[in-house]
């Protein structure tokens, strides 16, 4: 048995007992997860440690030092979103292999990249293998519902256990086919949060005759349809314009980039389109109460997501672009005003990355991502962290693994566990030597 085969076992039995514990988040509850992995860390010879900002849900440090040299971490989080038992053709807490797949809830998002992240480094340990630096494992718990008790609590409160110098986490990897060329993102930088409310008022009245009111919710509609259709002007940033180069394409023309990309792969059309431009999603209407009454207030909230480096002035001027001619008729709140972050695309880090992937016949490129992942945290609290997002796939494609997040049957092929478990056993060789 090779070594990668090895691995792949190994991380195979190690994903299966991670997705065993229930860590659905609310309410969490990762302790017991996080105590069989500490053990399972210590008893290949890491240091282990767990901090917690609440008792039963612990974030977990695991160290494996070296000499004098920088620090490389690999992040997950444990806690996952909810799963309904009737939708699933297997136990989402089950871990089964069927036909070379390990199903359950955080088999993609992200208890397979702990898995990976974690035997590696028990690997690595158990062989005598000592960096030129320091290695470590951060676990942590509540990323599903933004990370307070997890990596920005642990950020903020306890720095010197997560301060690290490069730092690999979710968020890119799987393969993209583009014609001939098979490309794996690694995601260089997030988009930042803005969402906001429309409010539209008019004049009540009895639904039997509408001429007497002003229905505050029709006025909400031609809102809801521009936003729909939105279409605002490109906002370019440095991890755009290499995504666009990476792709054979010219940044000073997105437009037509986005068109080629289309005939080439229509799947990655969308996914290119959100990482250049601000995107509206309208996702909550609210107006009356009573099925008689014509409502005389009615309110649209919107999901709103900024390129990275970018503020609430870009929202707002790409709101009123979309919303011209109707932006007089509604009042506009923003809600919520979260800066997306990034990391630099050049960097020891992604040549490490790059290489490793070219021997393997495959190419990396830059990636921007529409959501949010931990990384965020780990910018904020240490501005000289490189922070990118990458599990390597080369089974499942980009296009089979987002709808599988959050989503029924949530699955990892098991050759691209032992992929990426390889990977993250061969990097720091790589990277701190």
């Amino acid at each position: 048995m090779g070594l990668e085969e090895e691995l792949r076992a190994e991380s195979a039995e190690v994903l299966g007992r991670l997705i065993r514990f229930d860590t659905v988040n609310p309410p969490g509850d990762e302790r017991a997860c996080q105590e069989w992995l500490a053990d399972y860390l210590a008893d290949a010879g890491l240091e282990v440690e767990l901090h917690a900002a609440e008792p039963e849900r612990p974030n977990l440090v695991a160290r494996l030092r070296g000499g004098d040299g920088p620090t490389l971490g690999y992040l997950s989080h444990v806690d996952t979103v909810l799963a309904d038992r009737e939708d699933w053709s297997a136990d989402p807490w089950g871990g089964e292999i069927r036909d070379g797949f390990l199903y359950g809830r955080g088999a993609i998002d992200m208890k397979s990249q702990t898995a990976a992240e974690a035997v590696a480094l028990a690997a690595l340990a158990r062989a005598g293998y000592r960096p030129e630096g320091e290695l470590k494992l951060i676990s942590v718990v509540d990323e599903e519902t933004g990370g307070a008790l997890g990596a920005q609590w642990l950020t903020e409160q306890r720095p010197d256990a997560a301060r690290v110098d490069y730092l690999l986490n979710e968020g890119g990897g799987a393969v993209m086919p583009y014609g001939e060329r098979r490309l794996l993102g690694v995601c260089v930088a997030e988009k930042g949060t803005f969402r906001f409310r429309v409010r539209t008022s008019g004049r009540a009245a009895h639904a039997s005759i509408p001429g007497l009111a002003e229905n505050a919710l029709l006025k909400l509609a031609p809102v809801i349809g521009a936003l729909g259709a939105a279409q605002p002007g490109f906002d370019l940033t440095e991890a755009s314009e290499a995504l666009l180069a990476g792709l054979g394409e010219d940044p000073a023309d997105p437009a037509g980039s986005l068109e080629r990309v289309a005939a080439v792969a229509p799947a990655l059309a969308p996914i290119l389109d959100a990482a250049l431009r601000v995107t509206f999603a309208p996702t909550i209407v609210s107006a009356g109460s009573k099925i008689n009454v014509i409502p005389a207030r009615a309110e649209l909230r919107v999901d709103c997501r900024v390129p990275p480096g970018m503020g609430v002035d870009v929202a707002r001027a790409r709101l009123a672009e979309v919303l011209d001619g109707h932006a007089g008729e509604v009042d506009v709140e923003f809600t919520e005003e979260v800066v997306g972050n990034r990391s630099p695309v050049a960097s020891p880090l992604m040549d490490a990355i790059a290489d490793w992937v070219g021997e393997q016949g495959d190419e990396t490129v830059p990636v921007v991502l529409p959501a949010f992942t931990d990384c965020r945290w780990f910018r904020a609290a240490f501005p000289d962290c490189v922070a990118y997002g990458f599990f390597p796939q080369r089974e499942q494609t980009l296009y089979e693994t987002w709808p599988l997040m959050h989503a029924k049957d949530e699955r990892i092929d098991l050759r691209d566990l032992g992929y990426a478990t390889r990977f993250f056993h061969e990097l720091p060789g790589r990277l701190l030597s």
